[in-house]
């Protein structure tokens, strides 16, 4: 029973100094993360600055700072395996155990394809920041490309898609040089002057200050006929900074109050 006793000492003694010899590796460890964690925030800040500077494209200058950091950050974590003493342990784990490699190769699929998905975004460029587009349902204002998805602001909530959604599915830019295209149907009593309806329209989006006109073609056509009303299709470009759908609005009220006006009856 002594000799049990005595057994269990010396094992204790012996985590006691295990964890005594590790502590100091522990530490060293911890601040080394900390101070990657620093060094690569404010190398992310400091090339977001100099990259917006230098290039026209604030999305790809994003990315690039992003990248950055994130490289930075795993540099830093396999300094930290290397002072703990990991690295041995690690490269023995995924060299003997096959399944191992497999369970975390498949856990970070998801992770992979979409950081390689925002590395090929971020080059094609089929969007800026500021643009609207419209993708797996989702339709809104372009805040972000991260390294795994891309915010997109739609009716004041921020929607994060994943990068890969964005290369596999249908992707719609309704933005052309920053300018957004709005269109909006009114319906006409069948028998009213149409021509004269149509340029009423087109002299209410001449008047108006906030719709582009110089290499931009403002319409307003008859789109079709629904039993005794006909389809009046407007069709005009605005600055994608401006209140999309307080402008949208306002535009509808100008062109029925314009046709009220005169005389037509709109269904």
């Amino acid at each position: 029973m002594e000799d049990f006793f005595s057994d269990i000492i010396k094992h204790i003694e012996g985590y006691y100094y295990s964890i005594v010899d590790l502590t100091p590796k522990l530490l060293l460890a911890l601040a080394l993360i900390l101070i990657s964690w620093f060094i690569a925030s404010r190398a992310r800040g400091f090339a977001d600055r100099r990259l917006k500077t230098r290039m026209q494209d604030p999305l790809l200058a994003t990315f690039i700072a992003n990248l950055l950091k994130a490289v930075l950050i795993i540099i830093g974590f396999l300094f930290m395996f290397r002072v703990i003493g990991l690295t041995g342990v690690a490269q023995s784990i995924l060299a003997g155990a096959g399944i191992s490699a497999f369970i975390i190769g498949f856990a970070l699929r998801d992770i992979g394809e979409n950081f390689l998905a925002g590395i090929l975004l971020a080059f094609k460029r089929p969007f800026s920041v500021g643009d609207i587009i419209e993708t797996n349902g989702v339709k809104g204002k372009v805040e972000a490309l991260n390294l795994r998805d891309t915010q997109i602001k739609s009716a004041s909530k921020n929607i994060y898609v994943p990068n890969a959604l964005l290369i596999k599915n249908t992707l719609i830019n309704y933005n052309s040089e920053g300018y957004l295209l709005q269109d909006f149907t009114i319906g006409l009593e069948y028998g009213s002057d149409y021509r004269k309806a149509l340029d009423l329209i087109t002299e209410v989006l001449k008047k108006d200050s906030e719709i582009v006109d110089k290499d931009y073609f403002n319409s307003a056509v008859v789109s079709g006929v629904t039993g005794n009303t006909i389809q009046i299709n407007v069709r005009y470009w605005v600055k994608t900074d401006l209140s999309i759908s307080e402008h949208l609005s306002e535009m509808i009220i100008k062109v029925t109050e314009a046709l009220r006006e005169n005389g037509f009856n709109i269904k």
